[in-house]
């Protein structure tokens, strides 16, 4: 039986991504990975088929008995929830969605198989946030809340973009393990960035380029042939990089002290009301010594770096100085801003305004959302030049919301490293990417570290992203209550 037949179709993803598919089957249990270079319509084909976007023509026919994860539906959720602190305006006392309702949204908790529930629930730790407001979620949660919700609707065809990414090593463990067993019961579609994560149980694997099927091939027991060639197809070879230089004439009104601390915290604590996501934290992170954070989703890896930023609430009511100034006293946000290169799935979240892929990275001069400044000649050629690095010089007056999600991220850690800051922070700044793309930013990341003048602060979970200079560790779960 055939649970997806695309038959010379033609569809519309957004407003400009054109998806051109002369055939595609997918047959019950016949799991089938789709594979491609960034911008080249994986997250597309999977929406289309799950029936977003406009089928313009062709014979589309897909089950009905279908879910589906992505991390578009996860932005419109958090988004769906961040207008309820809007509601104030209309005098609306705004009541938080709790994950409990997140989870068992049309689908009723007593004819759920519970066996499957509790599973669920135990791989993913989701029992003690199951009433908690769902917008106190990390990233890493909120993934493990939309899969769980799709896994419990036990579907015919289960759709996952890229499932992995934000979760912390052990859930990717019981995830892989728990696709395996669900594989036997459903038909799954994954899209995939890195050749390591096509699972053996794969039965077809389809490699797109520019909206369109380039090759496709159905696997008997040759998996890892065919993923050697699909790396020669996508041409695996690693460019030599040049980092663009800096932008000398930005002056900054307030040297830093090269003995001193870049970041100092003392007895650092996050909480709401009695949960405590981390308490006791004593940390020091001096010039050009290149920390690497880890811990499990929900640890307060990215609470940790939002402090250090300022971009949280409760960083004023901590002992934190940053590059000399006492947090508290006084000093401006972009006195902090300046000297910091930031990038994170919240600020891919929040980067919503509507302008052009160079204004976003020019956007990183000035620590802004948007471009709000003039820039200056050279600071628009230091951007060009990070563009043509990124490989996406053409599409320099593209409206950032029309490039894909990898190369979004792209363009996100271009403008995180286009000052060549004192304190480069970047939270799992590979999501998303395509395996030569992550090679890329992950040699960048390095050249930047052996440059001299830019500290690493580096969020990850995946063994294999090594940054060279990387030799300082803090493990959240030592400050955990």
């Amino acid at each position: 039986m055939s649970l997806v037949v695309l038959q010379d179709c033609r569809g519309l993803l957004g407003e400009h991504f054109h998806l051109t598919i002369d055939k595609l089957n997918i047959s019950a249990l016949q799991h089938t990975v789709i594979l491609g270079p960034n911008g080249s319509g994986k997250s597309a084909l999977a929406a289309y088929i799950a029936g977003a976007g406009e089928h313009i023509n062709g014979l589309r026919h897909v089950t009905e008995q279908l879910a589906w994860v992505s991390v578009e539906q996860q932005q419109a959720l958090i988004e769906a929830e961040k207008q309820k602190d809007c509601a104030d305006i209309l005098d609306i006392i705004p009541v938080p969605t709790t994950v409990r309702e997140i989870l068992f949204a049309d689908l009723p908790e007593q004819d759920l198989d519970q066996d499957l529930l509790q599973r669920l629930l135990r791989i993913f730790s989701l029992s003690p946030l199951l009433d908690k407001p769902f917008q106190g979620l990390s990233t890493g949660e909120t993934r493990k809340l939309l899969l769980s919700r799709a896994i419990l609707s036990q579907p015919q065809l289960l759709i996952l973009d890229e499932p992995w990414d934000g979760l912390d090593q052990h859930s990717c463990q019981e995830l892989n393990l728990l696709l395996e067993a669900l594989a036997k019961q459903f038909t799954l579609l994954l899209v995939v960035n890195r050749l390591s994560e096509v699972p053996t149980y794969c039965r077809q694997l389809v490699l797109l380029q520019t909206g369109a099927i380039q090759w496709q091939s159905p696997v008997t027991n040759n998996l890892a042939d065919l993923l050697s060639h699909i790396a020669q197809l996508q041409h695996m070879q690693q460019q030599e990089l040049v980092l663009p230089l800096k932008d000398d004439d930005r002056f900054a009104p307030h040297p830093l002290d090269k003995n001193a601390p870049l970041v100092k915290l003392t007895q650092a604590k996050v909480s709401y009301g009695e949960q405590v996501v981390f308490s006791g934290l004593d940390w020091t992170i001096m010039p050009n010594q290149h920390w690497q954070v880890s811990g499990p989703n929900g640890s307060g890896k990215t609470c940790l770096l939002n402090l250090i930023n300022g971009d949280h609430p409760q960083c004023y009511v901590n002992d934190i100085q940053v590059f000399g100034f006492q947090r508290g006293s006084g000093e401006s946000i972009w006195q902090i801003k300046q000297y910091i290169g930031y990038m994170s799935n919240g600020l891919h979240l929040d980067y919503r305004v509507n302008c052009s892929v160079l204004h976003v990275i020019l956007s990183g001069f000035y620590d802004s959302i948007g471009l709000y400044q003039n820039p200056t000649n050279k600071q628009k050629q230091l951007a060009q030049q990070w563009l043509a690095l990124m490989a996406l010089d053409k599409q320099h007056n593209t409206p950032f919301q029309q490039l894909s999600f990898g190369d979004q991220r792209l363009v996100l850690i271009a403008r995180a490293m286009v000052k060549h800051p004192a304190l480069l922070v970047l939270d799992e700044p590979c999501n998303g990417l395509d395996d030569i793309n992550r090679l890329k930013v992950l040699a960048l990341i390095e050249l930047l570290a052996r440059e001299g003048n830019t500290t690493l602060l580096y969020v990850n979970h995946h063994q294999e992203d090594v940054i060279p200079s990387i030799t300082q560790y803090l493990s959240m779960t030592d400050y955990r209550v």
